[in-house]
């Protein structure tokens, strides 16, 4: 089939899956409601009135759904596809019932978020090393898992504003498919993540300011191993610094926050509001000002991510410090 029959294809999927993504998400809110699953405000909130939690059900029906259609298409999935959907339904489970009953322990939710990433690393047999043999190979694989645990953690962490991780996910998602279209990797490699992104963007239309329903842990920590792993995998084939660029803001933004929480002793994982973006809204921007910029500066990451595919290493990797430094220095004054 020739490329155009296929981005045709794809073009269709993608918009396909907004619409079913904003219908899917329209029925569980309603569903929410009936049931009473509230995000009720508390003096670490930044939202004052009950809202729905666990809209990240339909993000994730969706999601799945448009990827087993082209998978079925494509006829061959990317390193460790099974393994990862079998991750993915654990840490859906665990986190839908932290939604709705609340009060799971610490280490139960970092056990299983452990097995799902260790189930999903041993069936990555032939695939390439993700720190391009810098580390001996069971080094590179124990590495990998940590990077995937705190990615999967950092992205529940910084789930705190109204459009934030639909933005995120829209940003990756777009970016990661136009680099492994750039890199001439196999097609799975940019359909699945552009499907995430069009997914992303359906829910987003119920969550952007004012937010009628949040994603709750059952769609930010499922989101952020499907996330780390179609990263991490990018990063095998080739294509780390691209992989490091797109969620520059993210990764910034949440190490530094946490880095600053275990200097003053603590409890790193309780709601907080010490996040650089949190502080912008402290300050009087509204979530949707502050998500946009997000936008912004990740549409800034994707195109150096671009330039560094296209071998302009360097000067992508110092632009993007810089750009990434701006923001944050931006959002601390309270922008």
């Amino acid at each position: 089939m020739s490329a155009m029959p296929a981005f045709a294809l794809l073009a269709v999927g993608f918009v396909g899956t907004v619409v079913v993504a904003w219908l899917a998400t329209a029925g569980v809110r309603w569903l929410l409601i009936r049931q009473s699953i509230l995000d009720r405000p508390n003096e670490r909130s930044s939202h004052t009135a009950p809202t729905p939690r666990g809209g990240g059900l339909a993000l994730l029906m969706v999601v799945c759904g448009a990827w087993a259609l082209a998978i079925s298409w494509l006829g061959s999935a990317p390193p460790a596809f099974p393994a990862v959907m079998g991750g993915l339904v654990l840490l859906a489970v665990i986190s839908w019932l932290d939604d709705v009953k609340g009060g799971t322990p610490v280490v139960m939710r970092l056990a299983v978020q452990a097995i799902a990433v260790a189930l999903a690393l041993s069936t990555f047999q032939g695939v390439g090393l993700v720190f391009q043999g810098v580390l001996p190979p069971l080094l590179d694989r124990l590495a990998t898992a940590f990077l995937w645990l705190w990615f999967i953690n950092l992205f529940n962490f910084m789930d705190g504003i109204d459009g934030i991780s639909g933005v995120e996910t829209v940003s990756l998602g777009g970016g990661l498919a136009l680099v492994a279209w750039l890199a001439g990797l196999a097609a799975p490699h940019v359909a699945l993540p552009a499907l995430l992104a069009a997914a992303a963007l359906g829910f987003l239309g119920w969550n952007w300011q004012p937010a009628k329903i949040f994603l709750g842990d059952v769609g930010s920590v499922p989101l952020g191993f499907l996330l780390g792993w179609l990263l991490l995998i990018t990063a095998a084939q080739g294509q780390w610094l691209a992989a490091v660029l797109l969620p520059l803001y993210y990764l910034a933004d949440a190490t530094i926050t946490l880095g600053r929480r275990l200097v003053r002793g603590e409890t790193v994982w309780r709601a907080h509001r010490g996040h650089f973006y949190q502080r912008a809204v402290q300050g009087g921007a509204s979530h949707a000002q502050v998500a946009t910029k997000v936008l912004v500066c990740n549409g800034v990451l994707m195109g150096l991510a671009v330039a560094a595919t296209a071998g302009f290493s360097w000067p992508a990797a110092l632009a993007a410090v810089a750009v990434v430094a701006i923001l944050l220095r931006h959002f601390n004054r309270g922008g």
